[in-house]
């Protein structure tokens, strides 16, 4: 990361009023940049791009390299001529949370649409930039449009339902679906390369206003992927090609039973033998679409929590070492120096820090956690060093002013005010939690929109503990008022955290 005092916010793209029922890379992508640069602010942190599986969760993807198709813009591809504009009139508009069931049955449809139209009319200039696209990204694209038209054709089923020769992929019946099915496999790549068009548009619009992208990377991918199907031998599975051992974290303040999250463990040996090459190419994936990467569960990189695939909770695992340092050492001697934040919440032991110190990752702090009774005070700006990446809350968090009304009890509404002073009227909460972390000697710090807006626990992205009703949450049209802009510019300025401005 840059080493001048930089501050940016944290929205999924999918939380953008965006025409169509999901937030996604068009108009409203644009006007939530210019409320960044008007801002000061520097850095714009979504969670994972990816094509979501079970959930709807962008931490549960059917590919580590693919992009989410409901993430394309509509109105820009009507805009570009691959549909008309009644094609896409009737559908849900810009307002409320997301419907991923009613999203998924009415926008992929009208996608695959321009992408087939793309197919027909396509001029010669945009074949060949099409085909280019295609093969910079050979390394993942083919397959993943196998294991999606596969996926539709078998009901969305996981892949290891289907039919033994799909299942285990085997070259007759992947030639036979190629010559079968070509034009579906090629509307998929369509699909790919509109949602990186349309993604590095973007980002250059970023780019022009001094706005860099913060993208996540999960360690561990979903068993139901294209991930899986495509390099099962990475992955520790048995000779059917189920899992042996599966993730998770053990028990501890929040849980009695840890939790138990199922991912298949990679088979880090092997991995380290061939170079870490499927790493390599995530990462070169990902350094292509964003500038910086938060790396999520970084503490899996020195040891990860690894469960019996037969087990119901992830109270009867062990820790297993991890070869992270090989690994970091592998990706600098091919990318240089890694502009990597390292997630480091939860119980992390002094190898963890060790690990990352030595490839110089800031970790994390949340503001929020500091308050409570279980001696957090490193989450509190006096124990900051510079190289630290500061939260008040993160999307797994309630919005700092839902935390302060709704969580917290009357000791700990007290320390907060002795560390932050009175807090009235209540909404006042959450500048004061952006005043100190902007304030702190940490290089960058990052707020959730809905603090910025002052919104309560309603706005909430994500709770951990609910199986369902995440991820939905989308601001209002209107939301982003100057008066929000010129506010948190000001504290940028007083805090030294506009530096990329001044220095011009």
């Amino acid at each position: 990361m840059d080493p001048e005092r930089l501050s940016g916010v944290l929205l999924h793209v999918t939380s953008l009023p965006s025409y169509g029922g999901i937030g996604d890379f068009g108009p409203a992508a644009y006007g939530f940049v210019d409320f960044l640069a008007a801002s000061k602010q520097r850095l714009w942190q979504v969670l994972p791009l990816s094509p979501t599986g079970y959930g709807s969760s962008p931490y549960s993807a059917i590919s580590a390299f693919a992009g989410n198709p409901l993430l394309i813009s509509l109105e820009l591809l009507v805009r570009d001529g691959w549909l008309s504009a009644e094609r896409i009139a009737g559908l849900a508009g810009h307002e409320g949370d997301v419907d991923f069931g009613t999203v998924y049955a009415t926008k992929l449809p009208l996608i695959e649409e321009a992408a087939a139209n793309f197919l027909d009319r396509a001029s010669d200039e945009q074949k060949a930039r099409f085909q280019t696209f295609c093969k910079d990204n050979i390394s993942w694209l083919t397959d993943y449009a196998f294991y999606s038209v596969l996926r539709r054709r078998f009901s969305y089923a996981s892949w290891i339902t289907w039919p033994e020769a799909y299942a285990f992929r085997q070259s007759d019946a992947l030639t036979a679906l190629l010559n079968e099915a070509g034009r579906e496999l090629a509307v998929e790549q369509v699909v790919q390369f509109f949602f990186t068009e349309q993604w590095q548009a973007l980002r250059a619009y970023c780019a022009e206003r001094k706005v860099k992208i913060l993208g996540d990377v999960a360690i561990f991918v979903s068993y139901d992927s294209a991930d899986v199907w495509t390099h099962p031998e990475i992955f520790e599975l048995d000779e059917l090609r189920k899992p042996i051992r599966v993730s998770g974290v053990p028990p501890d303040y929040f849980s009695a039973t840890g939790q138990l999250w199922g991912n298949p463990l990679y088979k880090w040996s092997l991995l380290e033998e061939r170079g870490f090459d499927w790493w390599v190419a995530r990462i070169r994936r990902s350094l292509a679409l964003y500038d910086a990467i938060r790396l999520d569960h970084f503490r899996g990189f020195e040891a990860y929590w690894s469960v019996a695939a037969t087990e119901t909770t992830a109270i009867n695992g062990s820790w297993v070492k991890a070869p992270g340092h090989a690994l970091f050492q592998r990706l600098r001697e091919v990318f240089g120096e890694l502009p990597f934040i390292a997630e480091d919440l939860g119980i992390i032991t002094p190898e963890v820090d060790e690990l990352r110190e030595h490839f110089g990752m800031p970790g994390m702090r949340i503001l929020q956690f500091g308050f409570g009774d279980r001696g957090g005070h490193v989450y509190l700006p006096h124990k900051f060093v510079p190289n630290t990446v500061v939260y008040t809350g993160t999307h797994d968090n309630n919005t700092t002013l839902g935390w302060w009304v709704d969580d917290l009890h009357d000791g700990e509404r007290a320390n907060v005010q002795a560390y932050l002073g009175p807090i009235n009227p209540e909404h006042e909460i959450v500048w004061s939690m952006i005043r100190s972390a902007a304030a702190s000697v940490a290089t960058l710090c990052i707020f959730p929109l809905q603090d910025i807006l002052e919104l309560g626990t309603a706005a909430r992205m994500n709770r951990p503990a609910a199986a369902e009703g995440n991820w939905a949450w989308r601001y209002p049209m209107g939301a982003l008022r100057p008066d929000h802009a010129s506010r948190l510019a000001a504290v940028m300025e007083m805090t030294d955290r506009d530096g990329w401005v001044k220095a011009e």
